[in-house]
C-alpha cells in the first residue's frame, strides 16, 4: 500500500508561483509513473502532469506546457510540482498520484491506484 501526502498550496497573485510536494510512504517501488491532477471548481479532474519509466520521461498537458515542472526525488520519495506563470484558470485542487502500468504515462486517472488528499491553489 502506498501512502501519499500532499503540500505547499496556496493563494497566489497571477503570475506567481508555487512548488508542491507529495511525499511517498509505503510500497512505492513498483509505481513507476507519478503525477499531478487537478480539479478546477466545475470541472472533472485532468492529468497536468507525470514523470514515468525511469524518471526520465515526462508528459505535460498542453495546458501548462512552459508553465509547470514535474520532478521526483528517490532519496527522500518525493514527487514536485513547480508551477509558474499561474493564471486564474490553473485554480483547482491539486492531487498527486501514483501507479504501475506498462505503457507511456499520460496521467489518464484510470491508470492510478494511489492518491493523495489534495492540496488547493488558488490564483
Amino acid at each position: 500500500h502506498v501512502q501519499l501526502v500532499e503540500s505547499g498550496g496556496g493563494s497566489v497573485q497571477p503570475g506567481g508561483s508555487l512548488r508542491l510536494s507529495c511525499t511517498a510512504s509505503g510500497n512505492t517501488i513498483n509505481s513507476n509513473c507519478l503525477a499531478w491532477f487537478r480539479q478546477s471548481p466545475g470541472k472533472e479532474r485532468e492529468g497536468v502532469a507525470a514523470v514515468y519509466g525511469r524518471g526520465d520521461r515526462y508528459y505535460y498537458a498542453d495546458s501548462v506546457k512552459g508553465r509547470f515542472t514535474i520532478s521526483r526525488n528517490n532519496n527522500e520519495n518525493a514527487i514536485y510540482l513547480q508551477v509558474t506563470d499561474l493564471e486564474p484558470e490553473d485554480t483547482g485542487v491539486y492531487y498527486c498520484a501514483a501507479g504501475s502500468i506498462s505503457h507511456p504515462c499520460r496521467a489518464v486517472s484510470s491508470d492510478f491506484v494511489y492518491w493523495g488528499q489534495g492540496t488547493q491553489v488558488t490564483v
